[in-house]
């Protein structure tokens, strides 16, 4: 299968009237364990890349490292890859555009490109004008990439929250019109504002779960077309390090590790594929 056609395979998931499920990766055997389990395609978490590679997230990493990350993950799974690269490491819209192009040359076939500020400047969130001009210079860099306009009102709690909701649809209307071909709007879980979110936005609609969040069939019924988790399974995995860590130096047993992954399957897992 082509990067094109693995494009237009990307793009149809999000248009099968099925909800697109993604356990989001951080690095080659995450990738191989969500693509094992049954993923129809596998979607990077820029925190859990950043975090393994000994980075905060937040636009620390830096493009480099994190396209050297998504080349690792694309090349050692057969399904789709999307890339979350935070705000395309740039500001102006020539600069994404060239990350765009790596991350495309790398092998993803779908980014995020969120509107969050990491910067130090006094707004949260870039001008959605601004910022619709990185969306089309992504679209223009890498036409068969599927870009993920993600809106962080709501994640960042931006203004008043009785205007928040306006304000998400002003911005995915100004990023549909660039070019974006989904809105990803992280930081929602009450079903009454999502299920306004799937009528009011023309395009597939994805949100961020995880402890607490609606049921995937829930949000489904709602007419969620993506689910993703971001650095969750991340953060699940550090977790139960830490846990089995602090078992063995305290009361120096094992019980911990029991269930755990073996040797022979990992080393199978990340090994030449047949």
């Amino acid at each position: 299968m082509t990067q094109r056609d693995k494009a237009e395979l990307f793009g149809g998931l999000h248009r099968s009237g099925r909800v697109l499920i993604l356990p989001n990766a951080w690095d080659v055997a995450s990738a191989r364990i969500v693509e094992e389990a049954g993923a129809a395609a596998v979607a990077t978490t820029s925190a859990g890349v950043a975090w393994s590679l000994g980075a905060p997230d937040g636009g620390k990493l830096g493009r480099d490292a994190a396209v050297a990350a998504i080349t690792r993950i694309a090349d050692a799974v057969r399904v789709p890859v999307t890339a979350d690269i935070e705000g395309g490491y740039a500001v102006e819209p020539d600069e994404v555009a060239e990350s765009i192009r790596l991350v495309w040359a790398a092998g993803a076939v779908g980014v995020n490109l969120e509107d969050g500020a990491h910067d130090s400047g006094p707004a949260p969130l870039l001008p959605a004008a601004a910022h619709a001009e990185r969306v089309a210079a992504a679209k223009q860099a890498a036409p068969h990439l599927f870009v993920n306009a993600r809106i962080d009102t709501y994640l960042r709690g931006v203004g008043d929250p009785a205007d928040r909701l306006a304000d998400v649809l002003a911005r995915a209307a100004a990023y549909l019109a660039a070019g974006a071909d989904g809105i990803f709007v992280p930081g929602v879980r009450d079903e009454s504002t999502i299920a306004t979110l799937v009528r009011e936005i023309d395009a597939p609609l994805n949100v961020l779960a995880g402890a607490g969040s609606l049921p995937v069939p829930t949000l489904a019924d709602l007419g969620v077309a993506r689910v993703s988790v971001g650095g969750s399974l991340t953060e699940v995995a550090y977790a139960a390090a830490r846990r089995c860590a602090e078992e063995l130096l305290t009361s120096g047993t094992y019980r911990l590790m029991d269930g755990a992954m073996t040797y022979p399957e990992l080393n199978a897992l990340v090994g030449p594929r047949p």
